[in-house]
């Protein structure tokens, strides 16, 4: 009998045959109705479930599979899906760290470019029939710093510095001895080493509200501020507090913290640009994305190490199994 999967994600169904080519049975669940629904109806017949980080999969969810066996996520972070659970049940959790960098970091520098160049309003103002000439900063020769030098953070530190000739600098859990770039031992130094700050570094515990009033204060008012990752690793209000005060000079924010909800302060700034975290999204991100489900989903199903697993905490000894 194929496995059967439990979809989660929303934006994927046009690459879904890739797995039903590989024999498996797939349940659409990408509404919270649904998948409550299909967890409720299908318990004992889901083996695998596919998520992203802010869907994730809870415990109450992974004690009503009893067969489940493997969580696939989509994307590189997985901050909703309870590791301890999955780990006290022995179940195997894969992500898909790397595969959608080109296009993260790509939308990473288009927002870069909206916000510095204040595309948006130069293009609502055309529109309305007005012809400003707005004096805007120039990109070249500027201090890049990246919070997060992983696959997403090393393709825009590329895209700067080879683009735009830019200086690099970044802050990372290690410092990296494979790259010439300039390392901080903080994110408070890196925001005060920098004109853009790019945060690309996974969300969860380890990096949550690591952007606070201080780093905000040490970029400073000609600073401007981009977050591709997940919202969590930002103090929205002291976020919100330094554009109100212009204590930096703007935001560019793909990602918030209760998605699809935006704060209405955001939106009413004019030194903001926003998008409703699309950075992962191109078809050549979500193809390369569900192919790496595949071939995670068969080799586990066939006995095999999978490719990218993400490290479970330590198994709680008396866990109900």
């Amino acid at each position: 009998m194929p496995a059967t999967v439990l979809v989660l994600v929303e934006t994927i169904n046009d690459y879904l045959p890739i797995l039903e080519h590989q024999g498996f049975h797939l349940i659409l669940a990408p509404t919270p109705a649904e998948r409550a629904e299909a967890i409720t109806r299908h318990s004992g017949q889901i083996n695998a479930v596919l998520t992203r980080g802010p869907l994730g999969l809870y415990a109450d969810e992974i004690a009503a599979l009893p067969n489940l066996k493997i969580i696939c996520v989509i994307g590189a972070g997985y901050e909703h899906v309870d590791l301890q659970a999955a780990a006290d049940r022995g179940i195997t959790v894969t992500n898909g760290a790397g595969v959608n960098a080109s296009s993260v970091a790509d939308h990473a520098m288009a927002l870069l470019l909206s916000l510095v160049r204040d595309v948006p309003r130069c293009d609502a103002a055309v529109r309305r029939g007005e012809w400003p000439k707005i004096m805007r900063p120039s990109l070249s020769g500027k201090r890049l710093g990246i919070l997060g030098l992983g696959a997403v953070g090393m393709a825009i530190a590329k895209r700067a510095a080879n683009g735009f000739d830019m200086s690099v600098s970044y802050h990372n859990r290690q410092h990296r001895s494979d790259v010439s770039y300039a390392f901080c031992s903080t994110p408070t130094e890196l925001a005060r080493a920098s004109d853009f700050l790019v945060i690309a570094t996974p969300g969860g515990l380890t990096t949550k509200h690591l952007i606070n009033r201080q780093v905000l204060d040490a970029l400073g008012p000609k600073g401007f501020l981009v977050n591709i990752a997940r919202a969590s690793v930002v103090v929205t209000a002291d976020l919100i507090s330094a554009l109100e005060q212009r204590r930096i000079a703007g935001a560019a924010l793909d990602v918030f913290d209760a998605e699809p909800h935006v704060p209405d302060a955001l939106k009413s700034l004019t030194n903001v640009v926003l998008t409703p975290h699309v950075a992962g999204l191109s078809p050549e991100a979500i193809e390369g994305t569900v192919e790496l489900v595949g071939r995670n989903l068969v080799a586990f199903f066939s006995g095999q190490p999978v490719l990218t697993p993400v490290e479970l905490p330590t198994r709680i000894s008396n866990a109900v199994l």
